[in-house]
């Protein structure tokens, strides 16, 4: 006669099974959430436009006495979208440098003119005294000057016009990851009494005489100049 089968004995497997199942379907909820959230953040990204000069639905800040309407998606943080007073605004602009090129990506952030040097200001002040010996080619019009490593400026390169009294000059920094361009930045004076903090990409550099007719008309559609 055979033995009859202990339940104890089925009990066991069966409810190692059930929680085997209930954790691979947690492990799967969690993967598909996270899918989503990738899938959300992309498309949002992929959403937001690119910002143009005839950009409409504006709203006024006042930046050191100064009002200027800006276009909504001209903001490079969304909780800066509020009307009323500033202490800095910071902005995305995309210059047009080369009509066969895309539009180049410029980071601007407006603070009153007290609040920031000028770099062609700097250029006497400061740089001259921390240029390496030698200069550095590849940009007609610029000279490029490597800094000394002292005082933070280790990997970073000054290029400026010299045959200007009001000479364009940019700082640029060795990227920080391989294989991306250098990261420029170029502080200058309006005569709104505002001051504009740039940052671009150094392949930009090969556009310099544009560059400021392109930011005139940038800065001049919100009334910044």
């Amino acid at each position: 006669m055979r033995a009859p089968i202990s339940t104890h004995v089925l009990a066991e497997p069966r409810s190692s099974l059930a929680y085997n199942l209930a954790g691979i379907a947690v492990l799967v909820f969690l993967l598909a959430v996270g899918v989503a959230y990738l899938i959300d953040r992309a498309s949002q990204a992929d959403s937001r436009a690119l910002p143009m000069l005839n950009d409409i639905n504006t709203v006024r800040q006042t930046l050191s006495g100064r009002d200027l309407d800006i276009p909504l998606l001209w903001f490079r943080y969304g909780e800066q979208v509020k009307e009323g007073f500033a202490s800095q605004i910071d902005l995305r602009l995309y210059l047009t440098l080369d009509s066969g090129a895309s539009p180049t990506p410029v980071g601007a952030t407006l603070l009153p003119r007290s609040r920031a040097r000028a770099s062609s200001a700097l250029l006497d002040a400061v740089y001259l005294h921390q240029f390496e010996d030698g200069s550095v080619g590849g940009v007609p019009g610029l000279v490029g000057k490597q800094l000394t490593a002292r005082e933070g400026y280790a990997g970073e390169t000054v290029w400026y016009d010299p045959l200007s009294p009001s000479p364009f000059v940019a700082k640029c920094a060795n990227p920080v990851e391989p294989g991306r361009p250098a990261q420029c930045l170029r502080t200058i004076h309006l005569q709104s009494g505002l001051a504009a903090v740039l940052s671009f990409d150094a392949t930009a550099l090969q556009h310099w005489r544009q560059f400021d007719i392109e930011l005139a008309a940038w800065l001049g559609r919100i009334g910044a100049l």
